[in-house]
């Protein structure tokens, strides 16, 4: 770099030697640097700049075509950059020791004067020549290092791939060479087997053609149906009156043509004898093969080209079912569609539920991915019509997924808890049952199921207390119906709610309410509670007395030390039995 500031620089003009090869030097960049050069040239000229020798001017000159070329730059613009600091601290040290030399000869020249001081002075000067030398030595090696950062450069842009010492190096210009070549090859091999656009379409206009022709057969067919089904009406009874002739002929043709207008082919039938007349053309061996490749190489042409509405009821109307599978839903899970469009997951389930035969579910799995898509993007209408027509496979997730939704959106926590429980009861989960119930405030209801259920246990219903504490739901379940024992013992019910951290105030709302409408209350609740020994009550006073209700407490203890062994003021049998075993 330090050449440019003696005027011996050759990277920017032809006449020095130093040219970029041609194969790197586009029209642009060869007018870029002949606009450049004209440029140096004429402001050497305009400051009449010495042609050698430094020079302020010139140097200034070279700086200014220098930065140009740094702002023409992309690739190495940084490296340049780096140059150029460099070039310019080298040129301001030069300058700052030419200034510290001028400073030394004034002082020289004065000194020179004094006699004394002519001594002092020659040392002085031999030192400073020393210096001199030392720093045009640096200088030197500054300019070399300079050259070789300019060469590598000019070097490394030849072959985009290659490093500097690989573009000078036969044997890896031929590997290249080779690697290029195949890659051409490659593609053109590639490309090669694709087919243009022209062909593409005409190919949709011949699958749109086909289906549209199938279209008009399946109506044509449909109306056969139609004509055979009345033929056959009309045949039957013709072969009636024959055998019994209860009626005249014209009378008979009469009442056939009244009620021949009549009948019509549903879909049940329709697609009974769809199946027998098309049962032939139904793939099998060799052709299914074939015809399932063919069917799958459209899928991925509709798939790839992000037609992904077509793609899903093309996997859907799959033959024998096989892209309706999570294979494929994965792919649909792995896309996004056009900005405000559809999500391609939804209407890939979109075109399955739509696709499905009277009768058909999809498969747990897919109902639970389905359920959790219509969830997130906000599918109500489409979820709600999938449970409706019964096309789901229920299973306990996928009542748990709508459950956990239902708590997050209380808006709508009523219509996808009742999904919940259609799930449920298909899973035969009654619990879960019982307690979407309660979460939807159906308490009634929800104790009505419980004691209808005859594999309903006492468990069963404190697993839905614990997770649904409700003390109109404790009462309903522990209050007995006339003939009935009830569901939850008084005192079980109790000792367990007590002995739950979490739930011991459902329990002593149970009993402050039968203390509050008397003391007899409580008695006739003890008395009648044939479930719960003695133990268990005491059990219920001392958990009381612990949580420091000693009211209640001391009323369960009141009414088990004011009973007498006989029994006498026990409602039933059973109770009888009980306070006699208690006093024993």
């Amino acid at each position: 770099m330090s050449e440019l500031k003696h005027g011996n620089s050759s990277s920017l003009s032809n006449e020095e030697g130093h040219s970029t090869p041609d194969i790197l030097i586009s029209d642009s960049d060869r007018r870029f640097f002949q606009s450049l050069c004209e440029f140096i040239a004429h402001e050497k000229r305009y400051l009449q700049c010495p042609q050698e020798g430094a020079d302020e001017l010139r140097y200034s000159v070279y700086r200014t075509a220098f930065s140009k070329v740094i702002a023409r730059s992309t690739t190495y613009k940084k490296l340049l950059l780096t140059i150029k600091g460099e070039y310019d601290d080298v040129i301001r040290e030069l300058q700052r020791r030419e200034g510290e030399a001028r400073m030394v000869r004034r002082n020289l020249e004065a000194s020179t004067s004094h006699p004394r001081s002519l001594i002092t002075c020659q040392r002085r000067a031999a030192e400073l020549r020393e210096r001199i030398s030392a720093h045009q030595s640096k200088t030197a090696e500054l300019k070399e290092e300079i050259k070789r950062w300019k060469s590598s450069v000019e070097q490394s842009t030849w072959i985009p791939g290659l490093t500097v010492a690989e573009s000078v190096d036969l044997e890896a210009l031929d590997r290249h060479l080779k690697h290029l070549e195949a890659q051409r090859a490659a593609l053109l091999d590639e490309k090669s087997h694709r087919v243009s656009l022209e062909v593409k379409a005409e190919l949709d206009a011949e699958l749109q053609a086909a289906e549209r022709h199938r279209d008009q057969l399946q109506t044509k067919n449909n109306q056969l149906n139609v004509l055979h089904k009345r033929l056959r009406f009309v045949s039957c009874h013709l072969h009636t009156w024959e055998d019994k002739k209860l009626v005249p002929l014209e009378e008979l043709l009469r009442s056939i043509l009244e009620d021949v207008g009549q009948l019509s082919v549903t879909d049940d039938e329709a697609r009974g004898i769809d199946t027998e007349l098309f049962e032939d053309e139904e793939p099998t061996g060799v052709n299914e093969s074939r015809f399932r490749t063919d069917y799958l190489h459209r899928f991925t042409e509709l798939f790839d080209s992000a037609r992904y509405e077509e793609a899903a009821l093309h996997a859907a109307r799959s033959p024998r079912g096989f892209l309706r599978n999570l294979d494929t839903m994965e792919m649909f899970k792995g896309v996004k569609g056009p900005p405000s469009s559809a999500p391609p997951l939804l209407l890939f389930f979109e075109a399955l539920l739509t696709t499905l035969s009277v009768g058909d579910k999809l498969s747990a799995a897919l109902s639970l991915h389905f359920t959790r898509c219509a969830l997130e993007h906000g599918a109500t209408q489409l979820l709600t019509h999938a449970v409706n027509t019964n096309k789901l496979t229920f299973c306990e997730d996928l009542g748990d997924v709508l459950t956990e939704h239902a708590q997050k959106n209380r808006r709508a926590a009523d219509r996808y808890l009742a999904f919940a429980n259609v799930a449920y009861e298909a899973c035969g989960l009654d619990r879960k049952v019982a307690l979407s119930m309660c979460m939807r405030g159906l308490t009634h209801s929800a104790a009505s199921f419980m004691k209808e259920r005859k594999n309903f246990t006492a468990e069963d219903s404190m697993w839905v207390l614990s997770r649904w504490p409700s003390l109109p739901l404790l009462r309903l379940l522990t209050d007995p119906e006339p003939g009935h024992a009830a569901l939850l013992s008084v005192g079980v019910a109790c000792s367990t709610l007590l002995a739950d951290p979490r739930q011991p105030e459902l329990a002593l709302q149970l009993l402050d309410g039968f203390v509050s409408r008397g003391r007899g209350v409580l008695e006739k609740v003890i008395l009648e509670d044939s479930r719960s020994s003695v133990d268990v009550w005491t059990i219920v006073s001392s958990l009381c007395f612990k949580m420091n209700r000693v009211d209640l407490s001391q009323a369960i203890r009141s009414v088990l030390l004011d009973q007498s062994g006989t029994g006498a003021l026990s409602p039933d049998l059973e109770g009888a039995r009980m306070m006699e075993h208690i006093f024993l």
